[in-house]
């Protein structure tokens, strides 16, 4: 019988880590954790795109329905006048209405409301492939609506304008390559602006809601004379189902692809300036809690 002294123990059995649990906690912390796995979205999430991209559309097509005054006839053989359009106005009514949803939903959601938005995000791997295409689907869904209860409310005094339709004006020559320049520029400034405060781990996250708000609403008062200001595939569709396309080819290019272009440019861009650095992670820095000069927090890999 073998002493029990030199009996050597054997080692309890380490208790599994959740490393899946680990990770997420230390996200929920206020930790920036690169290469992240984007979290499944769900029923309240979709019905928040909905739902917040159905606000957005109404406010902004009932302020443009009863801002943007057709033109009117000067006399016998002149050109029509068209007369002043406070693009101010309209600008903060973007402001506010993005405030105000960015606030209140994106705890939901993340506040997309714009496919071009979701396609970018979805590229830096923020949303999944699956949960985009829901996300767009609700935000197309919820611009129809949108733009269908403004005419219903503003009948006629949508009529000139279309009832927010999105349109190349007269100001741009040839249209549909300036056109396309000038929504592409657009929504690259609301992309950049978005990944700068909102997925930069460095963001003053707090401030989202006014600088994004406060984007949009800059580059409609400086773009809104020469396309309308869509920036937003559903917003400029939305409106257009109740409106004017002006031509389904323009629109397309226009409304459509120049905005996804100018907001995977953006998300490009904003992905070398202000993710990439904060995933470059050595192996020494991880060793050594995964911190760089500054201070700033930098976490392993997410586990699969």
């Amino acid at each position: 019988m073998q002493d029990e002294d030199d009996q050597t123990a054997e080692p309890a059995a380490a208790e599994p880590v959740d490393d899946r649990a680990s990770h997420d906690a230390q996200q929920n912390s206020g930790q920036f954790v690169p290469d992240g796995i984007p979290d499944d979205r769900g029923p309240a999430a979709y019905f928040a795109e909905l739902l917040g991209t159905f606000i957005l559309v109404f406010l902004i097509t009932a302020a443009v329905s009863l801002y943007v005054l057709p033109a009117v006839p000067a006399g016998p053989g002149l050109p029509p006048v068209q007369p002043f359009i406070d693009f101010s106005v309209i600008g903060l009514v973007h402001v506010f209405v993005l405030f105000l949803l960015i606030h209140s939903l994106a705890a939901i959601s993340g506040a997309h409301f714009n496919p071009a938005v979701t396609i970018a995000l979805t590229f830096l791997r923020e949303v999944k492939v699956r949960d985009a295409g829901i996300y767009i689907a609700m935000q197309i869904i919820g611009a129809v609506l949108g733009a269908l209860l403004t005419k219903a409310l503003l009948t006629d005094e949508g009529e000139g304008s279309q009832y927010g339709s999105t349109l190349v004006t007269d100001r741009l020559s040839d249209g549909t390559f300036p056109g396309m320049v000038v929504e592409g520029i657009g929504t690259f400034l609301l992309v950049f602006a978005i990944i700068g405060v909102a997925v930069n781990p460095g963001g003053i996250r707090a401030w989202s809601g006014l600088v994004i708000g406060a984007t949009l609403g800059l580059i409609v008062m400086v773009f809104g004379p020469l396309t309308g200001a869509g920036f937003n595939p559903a917003r400029s569709f939305g409106a257009a189902v109740v409106g004017d396309f002006g031509g389904v080819g323009q629109f397309v290019l226009v409304y459509v692809l120049a905005p996804i272009l100018g907001a995977l440019l953006a998300a490009v861009v904003g992905r070398q300036l202000f993710i990439k650095p904060h995933r470059d992670v050595t192996p020494d820095e991880v060793g050594n809690g995964g911190t760089r000069a500054g201070g700033r927090r930098r976490l392993p890999p997410r586990p699969a």
